[in-house]
């Protein structure tokens, strides 16, 4: 008797190993191609710097990391725990960053900022407040932004961080009541950072995703399909995950996939997340454990391919 497509499509994946891309501690990593051609990542604070920077000529060839820090000076934040950046170029040809900031004595709550460079490395210059900081739902984490070909317009996509409010277990959220991570999306306008009436949910946590839903990226295919990508349950955990819901329509709604597109298991990977796509689409990066030096995060990649609503990495 043939063995069942699910069967052999589990088995596919712990055969395969993915290796690291960047072997060091390098959570949540950004992409983006530079004006030089290269591929240019960033990452939460960690090897003494504040956002660190990596550089390749090909996604899946040799990551260099550039002794810089990206943002040497946080602005408003507190200088501790500078999360999950985010790298976009303006039309003006200047490069703006996302980045989530402690705030001071906010109890380690996070908020948004943002900062401008003339060069892709940085140094990028914050801002003197936060731009989305809803601390009453427990502050924001994870932006992202995206160009949308179509309507020429700017969205930044964003987790209000609601389980740093929670009641304690995983992520402090685990106990119920639990308390919403949503998905935001907010238009902006060409400057990255202006933005244009208010914010709407495109996700929300559900029980299937454990405390949260967060690290949002979207993209769009040539064939006009949105793809969001997302983690949830938390960062700590080996259930943690990169997944993806669909939609025709730039703000939904958007339907879950059937499975993960990587949980622990698969290419050998164990708590695999944060991941961005290229424009596009068609290559991500990631963090998971690092093999042997967990709790280090290692930046990953992958290719994958989309067939109808479905997202493959094989």
């Amino acid at each position: 008797m043939a063995a069942p497509v699910e069967a052999l499509f589990v088995e596919g994946r712990a055969q395969r190993v993915i290796t690291t891309s960047i072997d060091t501690d390098f959570p949540d990593p950004a992409l983006i191609q530079g004006d030089d051609g290269m591929w240019y990542s960033f990452a939460t604070n960690s090897n003494g710097k504040n956002i660190q920077v990596a550089r390749a000529s090909d996604i899946a060839g040799t990551w260099d990391l550039l002794d810089t820090d990206a943002l040497p000076q946080v602005g408003w934040a507190s200088g501790s725990n500078t999360w999950a950046p985010d790298v976009r170029k303006l039309d003006n040809g200047s490069f703006i960053m996302y980045y989530s900031g402690e705030v001071k004595g906010a109890g380690g709550k996070h908020c948004i900022g943002v900062g401008i460079s003339k060069n892709i490395t940085g140094p990028y210059v914050a801002t003197d407040e936060p731009w989305v900081c809803p601390l009453s739902q427990g502050g924001a984490i994870d932006a992202s932004g995206f160009y949308d070909e179509p309507t020429k317009k700017h969205y930044v996509l964003y987790k209000v961080d609601g389980n740093n409010i929670g009641h304690g277990g995983d992520c402090n959220n685990g106990i119920p009541p639990l308390v919403d991570t949503p998905i935001m999306m907010q238009e902006v306008e060409a400057d990255g950072a202006t933005m244009v009436g208010d914010p709407v949910q495109v996700l929300g946590r559900t029980d299937a995703d454990g405390p949260l839903v967060e690290a949002p990226n979207l993209v769009r295919t040539s064939d006009g399909l949105y793809i969001l990508f997302f983690s949830s349950f938390c960062f700590n955990s080996d259930k943690y995950n990169v997944n993806y819901a669909t939609s025709k329509s730039l703000k939904g709604p958007y339907q879950r996939a059937p499975r993960m597109l990587l949980q622990t298991g698969d290419f050998n990977l164990t708590a695999p997340g944060g991941a961005t796509s290229k424009v596009g689409g068609g290559q991500m990066v990631f963090h998971a454990l690092c093999p042997g030096a967990a709790p280090s995060r290692c930046m990953f990649q992958t290719v994958y391919s989309v067939t109808g609503t479905d997202v493959i990495v094989s």
